[in-house]
């Protein structure tokens, strides 16, 4: 068995605590009806139940599994379900949230109600299950209180991200923001040092890999001249003018609401070593926040980003 555990978990990383519960509930053969992995997205929560899969299937390849359902928000498109992945694949536009809807509930009590064909238990893993509307939330809990020979692992960031009647029913596995040295070691195994060299990119992670990537991947989307005068905070109110009509060009809304948390930690790594302890380096986070605060809001975002470089520029001049 112990060769086994290893084996389950070789790729999880940072969550020694996870790996620990869940595998000792194995070995004691006490597996609860229903788990929550809690602890914010990209740490490992999705690693952690592939393996329990894999110990309770005995399965190399669990997710192809006859009694595994693997169950991830979808969006409805012209009546059809897509998951996010489907979604991007097929080239619709995501206007909405995804959702874990009340159909795909009730087809997780349809798959429990049969028996195990091969392992001693079914399985279902819910990804994302904070997306659930109440209707959905309220028709799982019916499946919480008679499971059957099944166990039902959630996936949230947070208990609080739950109704407290789901929570109640399951038991909870936490999940913890990586350190720096688990960070790195993740990131090198999945091929991606080069953030290891982005600090800006690592302190909008905090801690989580797979946020990492995603940052990074973001990154990678804005226009190289652009991000380069953007990196140094314009100097006259012409400069800043001439910027924000090139964000306003370039960028979709939902990459400026991101292009300014990026350069909240930009210039805070730029500024706190030329002034210190002095109030200069919060001012211009000051201003981005607000900036944010108003693109949230829906103010036409050319001018919010006309009115926040000409703050900056004021910033540094006085």
């Amino acid at each position: 068995m112990a060769g086994t555990v290893i084996n389950a978990f070789d790729r999880l990383i940072g969550q020694d605590l996870a790996i620990q519960l869940i595998s000792r509930a194995v070995e004691l053969d006490r597996v609860a009806p229903a788990y929550l992995f809690a602890g914010v997205d990209g740490i490992g929560r999705s690693l952690a139940a592939l393996g329990f899969l894999r110990l309770l299937t005995n399965s190399d390849a669990p997710l192809s599994h006859p009694d595994v359902a693997w169950v991830a928000p979808t969006y409805l498109h012209q009546g059809k379900r897509y998951t996010v992945a489907e979604a991007e694949v097929a080239g619709i536009k995501r206007k909405t949230t995804p959702l874990i809807r009340l159909e795909q509930v009730r087809e997780i009590a349809q798959f429990l109600a049969r028996k195990p064909l091969k392992a001693a238990r079914s399985v279902v893993v819910i990804e994302q299950a904070e997306a659930m509307p109440e209707a959905a939330a309220n028709a799982l809990l019916k499946t919480l209180e008679e499971p059957g020979q099944a166990t039902l692992i959630l996936l949230a960031p947070s208990v609080e991200a739950l109704l407290p009647t789901l929570v109640s029913r399951c038991q909870r596995i936490p999940f913890y923001r990586l350190n720096a040295t688990a960070m790195a070691q993740v990131l090198q195994q999945v091929g991606h040092a080069e953030i290891l060299q982005q600090p800006q990119v690592l302190a909008l992670a905090q801690g989580s890999p797979g946020a990492a990537i995603a940052h990074w991947q973001q990154l990678q989307t804005i226009p190289s001249a652009l991000l380069e005068q953007l990196t140094q905070i314009p100097q006259t109110a012409r400069q800043a003018l001439e910027l924000a009509r090139q964000i306003h060009q370039s960028l979709e809304p939902e990459s400026q609401r991101w292009l300014l948390q990026y350069l909240q930690q930009h210039y805070w790594h730029q500024l706190w070593p030329r002034f210190g302890q002095e109030l200069r380096p919060a001012l211009p986070l000051v201003a981005l926040e607000k900036a944010e605060d108003y693109l949230n809001r829906n103010v036409q975002p050319r001018l919010v980003w006309e009115v926040t470089l000409l703050e900056l520029v004021k910033t540094l001049s006085r």
